[in-house]
């Protein structure tokens, strides 16, 4: 497995000491949400770009791209019914695309739930229409930067649109684009009526990102959820992308996140491929 954690989890550190830290606890990813470098992707500069891609790679670390596209922007909407702010949201995802390409990334995880909630007055077949119209702005710019988008299916406390990988997958079809992919993240998963490993067989052939993490939004190893069925289902299906960390309770803090997420994910992956035994993590609650 290809190793990742989210920068966001290390508030308050320098992008130079995430690298450096991560680099030591065996991650040879980072994923990166816009508003920790800059209040729109548009303000980070060529040559900050630059710096940040320098500064991964002095460590070992491949910065993978971009998550949390549109959080904290305003005027950007997924499926809104206006033309004028379709078209604003994919130009800016085609943005977002080439910033992730210029830092050295190749992915976009489009989740940001409140920018695509179907509005009031538009039904869920509009809003499908929209979202459409809306990724059509974005497709050339996608497929010159190389730079996948992967559609993020979430649970409906979050969202009322895309909640399951299944609504997620009939609308990449319907798209019909090599670089429009799907993301998967445990924490989403545990919403579906399928159990989380068959959510991943079922849609193997679209799948193209992967969120760890538990359904108590906490890291890997921190919850009741056991990985050791979710990594055998990746490896079952060929899955050679990334398993990148995502939390949202940064309890008890970002360096012992980050430790024990990644030690308990290649137990795991151990189990998965068939050797060693489950030992509780200090953390899990089990």
């Amino acid at each position: 497995m290809k190793y990742a954690i989210c920068n966001e989890t290390f508030e308050g550190w320098s992008h130079e000491r995430i690298c450096s830290r991560i680099a030591e606890l065996g991650y040879t990813g980072l994923e990166l949400a816009p508003f920790t470098l800059a209040p729109r992707i548009t303000d980070l500069s060529a040559q900050r770009r630059s710096e940040l891609r320098q500064q991964a790679a002095t460590a070992g670390v491949q910065l993978i791209g971009l998550h949390w596209l549109l959080a904290r922007t305003e005027g950007f909407h997924l499926t809104s019914p206006e033309a004028s702010v379709r078209q604003r949201t994919g130009e800016y995802l085609a943005e977002l695309a080439q910033a992730a390409a210029d830092l050295g990334g190749d992915i976009l995880v489009l989740g940001s739930p409140l920018q695509r909630n179907i509005p009031e007055g538009v039904s869920r077949e509009q809003a499908t229409d929209f979202a459409l119209d809306t990724l059509t702005y974005c497709l050339t710019t996608l497929e010159r930067c190389q730079v996948y988008l992967c559609l993020e299916p979430l649970g409906p406390a979050e969202t009322n649109f895309l909640n399951t990988a299944a609504e997620a997958t009939t609308l990449i079809r319907r798209l019909g684009h090599p670089f429009v992919k799907l993301h998967l993240d445990v924490k989403a998963m545990s919403t579906e009526h399928q159990p989380i490993p068959e959510v991943i067989r079922t849609h193997r052939d679209w799948l193209h990102h992967f969120h760890a993490n538990d359904p108590n939004r906490r890291g890997p190893g921190f919850g009741d959820t056991d990985f050791k069925p979710i990594f055998a289902a990746l490896r079952e299906v060929g899955y050679t992308g990334w398993v990148s960390v995502e939390v949202f309770d940064y309890t008890p803090d970002a360096d012992t996140i980050a430790a024990e997420s990644i030690r308990y994910m290649r137990e795991c992956e151990s189990h998965s491929n068939g050797s060693g035994s489950r030992t509780p993590g200090p953390l899990s609650g089990r």
